[in-house]
Formats: C-alpha cells, structure tokens, sequence
C-alpha cells in the first residue's frame, strides 16, 4: 500500500487482515529494518545468535515486531511500513527522532480511514519499534489507542552515541551502515556526534516529549539490556499516561518477545483497549518485576504497585580506601585508592559482605569525589559485581544460546547475551547535573558544558548506574568496581569497542570530608 505523509512524501507497508468484510484494529510495527525480512538470513542469523528456533515466527513479520500468523489469526490486522527513505519509500531517512513521530502519526490515521479497519491503532514491538512508540506517541495521533514499546532506548545522546558523555559509537555505526537502505540520503549520526558533541537542538529533537504520552502503555524492560535497559525505564517513569504497566523480565527482548505466554499476555492487553473486551487486564499488577539471582534461582512476575516496590530504602554503602570494603558508616579517616591508568590494574574495588538475604530493586548510584593527576578530565567505567561464597563472580546468560561461540562472544563484550551485574559510566568534565531532572535516586546530567578538572582539583561526581533486581545471599558479596576502562567491553558482538580517553593517575577520595558511597536500593525483609 502507498501511503502519502504530511510533506508529499510517498511511504509504502504491507498490510496483513483477516479475510471477510468485518472492520478490525490495527497494529504498526514501525522501523527501517524492511517491512517484510522474515525468514531471510540475517534474521535467521540474529535468532541464532540468541538461540531461538526459526519455527517460533512464520516468516511473515517485520523483524523484531508481531508476527502476522498469530495477530491476523486472532482478529488483528498488521501494518508493516517502509519508513522514510528506506527501500522504495520516498525521502531522507533519519535515525530515531521526532520526524519518525510525525510520519507514523500520518501512517495511523490513514490506516484509521480505510475501510477494513475499525478506527482502532496499536503499537508494537521490541527495540527501533519501541523506540518509535514513544515518538508516536507523544504525537498524540487521534486513533492511536494503545502502545507496547517491549524495550528501547528513549534518549539517543544519553543512550545510544554518547552514553556518559562519551563518544561511544560503535552500536550506532552498526545501526548506520547496516540499515536505513534506501534510493536517497540517510542520517550521517557519525558525523552529528563529531560535530555536536554536547546536548543541543539536534539532540532535544531526538528525545521524545514524555509529557505528552497519555495513551495507555504495556512497556516490558530488562536489567541486563545495556543498550535499552536506562533507556525504557526512564519513559516509563516520565511518560503521562495514568494507564501504564510494567513488566521486567529476566531475560533478552526476542525470546521474551516470541514466547507464546507473553503474546497471550499482550493479546490481553491489546483485546482490552483495541477490542473493548472486559478481559479482566484492568486488575494486572501495574508493575511485575524479576530479582536475579544469577546461580539459577531467579524470581519472575512479582507484583507491586510502583518501581521500586514501596518497601525499598535507598540506603549508603561508604567506600574505605584503607580496607577496601563497603559500610554503611561513613569512615571518620580520608584515605585515597588510586590507579594508574596505564599499568596493570587500572581499576580500585571495594567488596560488602551479607550476613543475611538481601534484595535489591531499583535505582543504585555512585556519588564519588574523585581526582585526576597528570590529566584534567577521567572517563569512569563503575560495575556491581555479585561474588558467591567463594569470592568468584557470578554472570548469566540472558539467551538460550549457550554454546561455545556464545561463551567465546561474552568473555569480554556481547552485554545483551550475558549478565555480569549493574554498570554505570561518566567522563567527569560532564559531571553538572540537570536540577529538573535528577533525583535523590536517579542523577541527570545536563551534557550542555564541559568542566576541566584543574591541578589537584578534587571534585563530586553522581553516576547513574542501571536498574537493578538482585537477591545477595549470606556469605556472598558485592564488588563496587572504578576503572578506566570499559569493564563489559561491547552492547552486541562485532562491534567498535570505546577505550576512555584517560591519561595519568586518577585517585578516588573515601572518608572524611570526601565521603564517597554507593548507594543501593535494599528491600525490606
């Protein structure tokens, strides 16, 4: 079908509906990733790489979206476009910004009009097609009912090109050079993060307006997505909508998506609000969540009202320099840990120890006092390791693929196929906070100056690390670790990796004046 947007540009999808004359609702499935891949070897390729069969899709869908056998059987129509400038769809494509809001507002309510559909839109799917329901939505197209972003970044300077306000482009070079094709231009990102380094207009346009998302959502999210992970969280705390649920699993975006308890779970949700079917999902938890326990234990689907649940405190875990151990008491004497950055190890940690069970659930932050000698700015990688009774640390697969090649992958890199705890980064001469959005839980960092550190300058830093559900038994322990280098190495395999842009001697302050913690959300027992 050739739909025509707002501008004169021709944009064309492929439309699945039941057979007969009966009006339906609509689900989008909005990327550039082809509307019709498939079953087409780089697809099979991806689910490979997680370990998903080929017979859990029909070879009908969109990459990453709803698959038309199993929507169009249940009473769906499906809507999979070509996006501007990709394949035959007339224009210049871009990446992941307000442009995509404005042609997919077009898109729906030209599908609201057509004669088969009952007024009725929807939205879904996993990473680019979630990232485009925020866009969308905060549009506010009439006939859009109900949105399903099943994770997704939400800010691409803070998520994607310069997480931390580093320069780490090797996803977004993937994503640039390995789709958007197309018979006109597409969006040189590259070369935007070159020239724009800090937040302007080029980047405030790449962020969806929040406030402005009211239609009711189903965002699903995971804490070990390092690429998606802050980013859905983030949306759905600030998304308008007083009809929003969340759901964090414990696993990787495709198996979760594909499996047939969370389609049935979504057919729920998109029967309420597409259909006005009384199903019962009104009374679903606003919120289910996991706790990992990375040793085969994890728990899944348990319900709260928020996240974090209401029975968890931000509670202060000191660094002491002298014997490199956590406490929650502040140690009365300042004693500096330092490393050089060019020797062997580059890094300091501190370890706390659990006499008892203790869970974690939300939001942890580093707030440290650091130093720099020989150099006036420090790229800081921090990661939460959990060690178990032996003081080794535990990691999990996310995947079903648990081969040698998926072993070889994530010793170092592939973060989105194997978990290895909750990370964080910041170059420090972006340290200045943005006051309208921090929290006491949650820093944000304005990325709109740059502040050099002078000769023995010592300064305060907040690094927001990712969300986190995790179970610390007795005797186990947690590894607080600051590095100059990039401790997870890559998002996906095969990628450019960062190396931080650090020189000399960085020193982090702990005791005294410069009292430097971190801060984890513990659960009440």
């Amino acid at each position: 079908m050739a739909i025509e947007l707002r501008d004169g540009v021709t944009v064309y999808a492929d439309v699945f509906r039941p057979v007969g004359s009966e009006k339906v609702p609509v689900i989008v499935a909005y990327s550039p990733y082809g509307k019709g891949q498939g079953t087409s070897g780089s697809v099979m390729g991806v689910f490979g790489l997680v370990g998903l069969s080929n017979s859990v899709v029909s070879g009908l869908e969109k990459f990453e979206a709803p698959d038309p056998a199993y929507w169009v059987g249940h009473g769906y129509a499906i809507c999979n476009p070509d996006i501007r400038g990709v394949v035959d769809s007339d224009g210049d494509s871009v990446l992941w910004d307000r442009q995509d809001g404005r042609d997919c507002y077009d898109i729906i309510e030209w599908l609201a009009e057509q004669p088969w559909c009952d007024g009725k839109v929807g939205m879904s799917g996993t990473s680019y097609l979630a990232v485009s329901q925020w866009f969308t939505a905060a549009e506010q197209p009439p006939h859009l009912v109900a949105i399903n972003p099943w994770e997704g970044v939400s800010d691409v300077y803070r998520d994607l090109v310069l997480r931390g306000g580093m320069p780490d482009t090797g996803f977004a070079q993937q994503l640039q050079d390995g789709s958007f094709f197309g018979k006109n231009q597409k969006e040189d990102i590259l070369a935007e993060v070159e020239k724009y380094p800090l937040m302007t207009e080029l980047w405030e346009n790449k962020i969806p307006a929040f406030e402005k998302i009211t239609v009711p959502a189903y965002i699903v999210a995971s804490y070990s997505n390092t690429l998606h992970t802050a980013g859905t969280f983030r949306a759905w705390r600030r998304i308008a909508s007083d009809e929003k649920w969340l759901r964090v699993h414990n696993g990787q975006e495709w198996p979760d998506y594909y499996d047939e308890a969370n389609r049935a779970d979504l057919q729920r949700f998109f029967d309420h609000y597409l259909k006005g079917e009384d199903n019962g999902w009104q009374q679903t938890p606003r919120v289910r969540y996991a706790v990992l326990d990375l040793n085969g234990g994890d728990q899944v689907n348990i319900a709260a009202e928020e996240f974090p649940p209401a029975d968890v405190t931000s509670t202060t875990f000191y660094l002491n320099g002298r014997t490199r151990t956590l406490s929650t008491e502040a140690p009365a004497d300042e004693v500096p840990a330092a490393y050089a950055v060019a020797f062997n190890p580059n890094a300091v940690s501190f370890l706390a120890s659990f006499d008892e069970e203790t869970t974690l659930v939300g939001y942890p932050k580093a707030h440290l006092w650091v130093e720099a000698q020989g150099s006036d700015d420090m790229d800081l990688f921090v990661l939460v390791q959990k060690l178990d009774v032996n003081g080794t640390p535990l990691q999990a697969f996310t995947v079903p693929n648990r081969s040698a090649m998926a072993h070889d992958l994530t010793d170092h890199g592939a973060t989105i196929l194997k978990y290895k705890g909750f990370d964080g980064r910041l170059r420090v001469s972006a340290r200045h906070l943005d006051e309208t959005l921090s929290t006491d839980d949650i820093p944000a960092h304005s990325f709109d100056r740059v502040e050099k550190l002078s000769p023995g300058e010592i300064v305060e830093i907040d690094v927001e690390l990712m969300p986190v559900g995790l179970v610390v038994r007795p005797g186990e322990q947690l590894r607080f670790i600051i590095s100059s280098s990039n401790l997870l190495g890559t998002l996906m395999p095969a990628i450019r990796e960062y190396v931080g842009a650090n020189v000399g001697q960085h020193i982090i302050h702990t005791g005294g004046e410069h009292a430097s913690y971190l801060q984890l959300p513990v659960q009440a027992k």
